[in-house]
């Protein structure tokens, strides 16, 4: 039998190496026609009345909760919290009532602590609606939730379609109607065609990241965000380079970095800035300008010079942790090449009981 090798040739540039376009723009466009299914879950949940939102989750599924949160921070009167589930589990939350919603997603479907968390939360009467990437789950079965959408990945825009008709319904989102043709027109393509405008650089920054990591394994990359770029480099240290790459990662916030990380920044510390386009990017900002007064190996992600057509620049902001994701993507599959590793494996994670 001939030796068939793991890994394709090594791309001597970039080459779109693992991009499947068409795959792609039509996950994007499935989870945007799951809008009436969500605005008509929304509507029965808002006549009920209900008293708080909770988005819930854990791990990767936390930091859409946090993306969620702070989108609506500044634009809605609307009760609207990030909730981690393995803390709700010990620590509980007296504001979560049996009049709350309880807004949710699983990949697996069968996360322990999400299952815990949603036995918790029915107990006490709140309402669920459930998120679930994969049919016939433990977690979509009755039971588990009173609103169910099963639809695979995409789970940030997701829960930005459920707070997004929950301001509409709150009137405190006029634009929802212009918002969502532009988002079902153009978004899909647009997110393809920044990986496509990404991949050049992707190449380029996965290889020096490659080589730097053979020579100082031990030395960790640090992720700043701010706003919806918070919960973007907090998921893509944690789960992507820690999870997935085993690669050492700190991740903090723009606000936070000036209170302890700065100090040990020095000429030599690999770091790179996530910049969006939403309310906080003015903290991001602040860092742009300083790294390069210490730092000299650090990186850049401005959303803001990244092509998305058919979306107007008041939305845009919403939308820069998927734009982000696009680029991170093409990231992620250079440095699975170059490093050898497939992304698909882990040590530890779901392999033995703890």
């Amino acid at each position: 039998m001939d030796y068939q090798p793991a890994y394709p040739a090594e791309p001597q540039g970039p080459c779109l190496l693992g991009f499947h376009e068409q795959e792609d723009i039509d996950s994007v466009n499935g989870a945007l026609a799951l809008r009436p299914q969500i605005e008509k879950i929304i509507d029965a949940l808002w006549e009920q009345g209900f008293d708080r939102v909770f988005f819930m989750g854990i791990g990767g599924t936390y930091a859409s909760a946090l993306q969620a949160e702070v989108y609506t921070r500044g634009r809605s009167s609307l009760e609207i919290y990030a909730e981690n589930a393995a803390e709700y589990l010990t620590t509980g939350n007296k504001r979560l009532t049996g009049r709350s919603i309880v807004v949710y997603s699983s990949v697996s479907g069968n996360t322990p602590e999400m299952a815990e968390m949603v036995k918790k939360v029915k107990a006490q009467g709140a309402r669920v609606l459930a998120f679930i990437d994969t049919p016939g789950s433990a977690l979509t079965q009755e039971g588990c939730w009173d609103h169910l959408v099963v639809y695979p990945k995409n789970e940030q825009l997701k829960f930005y379609m459920a707070a997004n008709y929950l301001m509409y319904k709150n009137g405190e989102f006029p634009e929802y109607e212009r918002y969502n043709r532009e988002m079902e027109s153009s978004l899909a393509q647009g997110l393809a065609n920044i990986e496509k405008a990404a991949d050049g650089w992707a190449y380029d920054y996965a290889k020096k990241k490659a080589r730097a990591l053979k020579e100082r394994p031990d030395l960790p990359h640090y992720f700043i965000g701010a706003g919806n770029q918070w919960g973007a480099c907090y998921s893509y240290a944690m789960c992507y380079w820690e999870e997935q790459m085993w690669i050492r990662t700190k991740s903090i916030s723009c606000g936070e970095f000036f209170h302890g990380t700065m100090e040990v920044i020095t000429a030599d510390t690999p770091v790179t800035l996530f910049m969006g386009e939403d309310q906080q990017r003015p903290l991001a900002q602040r860092v742009a300008r300083f790294l390069p007064k210490v730092c000299g190996d650090y990186t850049i992600i401005d959303t803001k010079d990244l092509p998305l057509p058919g979306i107007s620049q008041e939305f845009r902001g919403s939308l820069s942790h998927l734009m982000m994701h696009a680029v991170n993507n093409r990231v992620d599959a250079y440095l699975e090449h170059f490093l050898r590793h497939p992304l698909s494996i882990r040590r530890y994670y779901r392999q033995f009981g703890y």
